[in-house]
């Protein structure tokens, strides 16, 4: 039977229809939709649109067909606009206890097991409790006690708990009292990850980034200027910021001024203007962390003429320069300062007076000199 008269059955059954009904209603006998109905085990998932960052009941179909057909699981992957892995991983929780991968069977374990609320482990488990609170106290780590917990208790499942539950639990006050003493990082609080970009973005944004590794080797090899790095300086409690540009061959830098805020489009705005004050030979690349900030690096590359290159995640050494520059404008933007408080004109006198600077990699010359005096001179890396 076609997939698209399974699926209306379903869809029928969760709407409340009986089962001879919906299969009188989807053209089947009543036997038919029985063995449908058993198939899937039970249907009382309610498929509602969560996010797209979760498989949904389609997704589902069309990873049982492809399995069923033998399509390769990247393929099915690619169809369905997920990773290759959320596939290996979905048969791999979902199947059936036969190895089969039944779509409905798989939607409904999928609901099942997300319903909350859900107790909390370390609410219910007194003894897991003590034992990470004693663990705790001898200043293990929570990435620590969670391998420690595998292999001193490697049949006791329920004791398998990952990190992210560990220091959950310690910020929710669940295993003891949390106190600078506990954990390493000294924070009694949760410390929010990232800059607040979604995942639907990040997906969106790195489907059109170009890589570092693409870059052309002049770039590398610093023999011609108008190649930047650059990056966000960021203000108290993540309210301003400033970008921070810096040439790679001749190490002069620029700042770029934020007065609204440091969202993608205030960036996006800042840069186009800062750029645009440049010649075009000093319009050559720039190169990005995969921050948020920069996801209209589309409509900069059009309005400038710049082409923008974004280094591999976790790697700062890919962008040494800016980094090397960022620790220097500390000296005069402590952490912890209100950026909006600096006017354009002040910032521009720190630039000057880092351009103005020697540098040892540029054999004692500055910035400025090999700005004004031509950039044919090559730095020491």
């Amino acid at each position: 039977m076609p997939t698209g008269v399974k699926r209306r059955y379903f869809e029928l059954i969760r709407a409340g229809w009986s089962g001879s009904a919906a299969a009188q209603a989807v053209g089947v006998s009543l036997s038919c939709g029985s063995v449908w109905f058993v198939d899937a085990g039970r249907v009382d998932a309610i498929d509602k649109p969560i996010s797209s960052r979760y498989l949904n009941q389609n997704d589902r179909i069309e990873i049982a067909d492809g399995l069923a057909r033998q399509v390769p699981v990247k393929t099915i992957a690619a169809r369905i606009g997920k990773s290759y892995q959320t596939v290996y991983r979905e048969v791999a929780r979902n199947r059936k206890p036969d190895g089969r991968h039944q779509p409905w069977y798989a939607h409904n374990q999928a609901y099942l097991r997300r319903r909350r609320p859900k107790p909390r482990r370390f609410t219910l488990d007194a003894a897991l409790r003590t034992v990470v609170a004693a663990k705790l106290a001898q200043h293990w780590s929570p990435g620590q006690i969670s391998r420690w917990l595998r292999r001193r208790f490697p049949r006791r499942t329920a004791w398998h708990v990952c990190t992210e539950t560990l220091y959950e639990a310690i910020y929710r006050g669940l295993i003891t009292v949390v106190s600078v003493a506990n954990l390493h990082t000294g924070r009694t609080y949760r410390h929010r990850r990232g800059r607040g970009r979604s995942r639907d973005g990040a997906l969106r944004q790195s489907t059109r980034m170009r890589p570092i590794h693409t870059r052309p080797a002049s770039v590398q090899s610093l023999r011609q200027a108008g190649h930047s790095e650059g990056d966000l300086i960021v203000g108290a409690s993540q309210r301003s910021a400033i970008a921070t540009l810096v040439e790679r061959k001749t190490r002069f830098i620029l700042l770029v001024p934020l007065d609204r805020d440091h969202s993608a489009r205030s960036v996006g705005d800042a840069l186009i203007q800062a750029f645009g004050t440049l010649p075009t030979g000093l319009r050559r690349s720039l190169t990005w962390d995969q921050g948020n900030e920069l996801f209209h690096h589309e409509r900069i590359e059009r309005e400038t003429g710049i082409k923008i290159y974004f280094a591999d995640p976790h790697s700062p050494w890919q962008r040494g320069s800016n980094e090397n520059t960022n620790g220097l404008l500390r000296q005069y933007l402590p952490k912890g300062t209100d950026l909006k408080a600096w006017s354009g004109d002040q910032l521009d006198k720190v630039a000057a007076e880092l351009n103005d600077r020697p540098r040892l990699c540029l054999d004692d010359r500055t910035p400025q000199q090999l700005m004004t005096n031509g950039t044919d001179a090559k730095p020491q890396h």
